[in-house]
């Protein structure tokens, strides 16, 4: 994934506007924290039929999706896997 293409920045910027610019992870919470990140629930390099899916994207503060990840492994961390099951794929209609 290019995390530099115009077409991945004008997706990140549609998430960040959708969430309000609100990181999520803080918002269960009740803190109400600027997000700069848009997290991948299901990552790229796993399910990279997913990338693009808003569903799949969700607007985070640098230190929550930093807690998303192992940064040594790159595994989902337990944040990470939770937010994974609240954002499961939509059903396909048996297509």
């Amino acid at each position: 994934m290019d995390y530099k293409s115009k077409r991945w920045q004008a997706k990140r910027e549609s998430i960040l506007l959708r969430d309000k610019c609100r990181c999520r992870e803080c918002q269960r919470y009740g803190v109400f924290t600027n997000a700069c990140m848009v997290h991948h629930a299901y990552p790229v390099e796993d399910f990279p039929a997913y990338a693009w899916e808003d569903w799949n994207l969700i607007s985070l503060c640098l230190g929550c999706h930093n807690g998303m990840h192992d940064r040594e492994t790159g595994a989902l961390t337990a944040k990470g896997l939770a937010w994974r099951r609240r954002v499961a794929p939509p059903p396909t209609n048996g297509i």
